[in-house]
């Protein structure tokens, strides 16, 4: 079985991936599980850009195909803040709940609906090769109250009109469904599969 490193040591989205990419027929793996330290600078200008300086580190490091995301939470009252600095929006060392906190104490004052999406950039990179990216988009609205305990990062207040809860709300199977990295991931399974296959042939 292809070995694929997820390049990232947040082991919520090793779960998020094997949730939504299961007809992988693939052994998911995080830097951790290999012993792989690598701290790579996302200095990039897009999510795609930050997505290949990641996979393309992690795949030359470990000699591994290897899926890199990046992602970031767009609101439309800060001008399209936090985006790229979603993961830095409360300074260095902060929790997601900081982060949290502090985004809804800047929109505290900024009336309903508060529109706001997540963006999401897969890169998928073999080791020595080039990139190829894929996006996903998951639109909603900013509330200033925690709701749901079934996500991370900024889903406690990220609410979903549609379904009338928030990202943390939504029962898995749903959420590996519609989520921006779900989208992102379903536009690069077809890709995926065709590397596979021909991974597998050559093994």
């Amino acid at each position: 079985m292809v070995k694929i490193l997820i390049a990232s040591h947040n082991r919520g989205k090793l779960r998020e991936f094997a949730a939504i990419l299961p007809q992988l027929e693939a052994d998911l793996a995080t830097p951790a599980d290999l012993g792989l330290t690598l701290d790579v600078v996302e200095e990039g200008a897009t999510y795609a850009e930050n997505a290949r300086l990641k996979a393309v580190a992690f795949a030359n490091a470990a000699g591994l195909l290897t899926l890199g995301d990046d992602s970031g939470l767009e609101v439309d009252a800060l001008g399209g803040r936090p985006g790229l600095y979603s993961a830095r929006y409360a300074g260095k060392g902060a929790s997601d709940a900081d982060r949290r906190a502090k985004l809804m104490q800047e929109l505290r004052h900024t009336p309903e609906p508060r529109p706001a999406r997540f963006r999401c950039a897969i890169a998928v990179a073999q080791p020595g090769g080039e990139a190829a990216v894929f996006e996903g988009t998951c639109e909603g609205q900013i509330i200033l109250e925690e709701r749901g305990d079934n996500g991370f990062g900024y889903d406690p207040i990220f609410f979903l009109p549609e379904y009338g809860r928030t990202l943390a709300e939504l029962p898995s199977e749903l959420k590996n469904r519609i989520s921006h990295r779900a989208r992102a991931a379903q536009a690069a399974l077809p890709y995926l599969t065709r590397l596979l296959g021909r991974m597998e042939d050559k093994l």
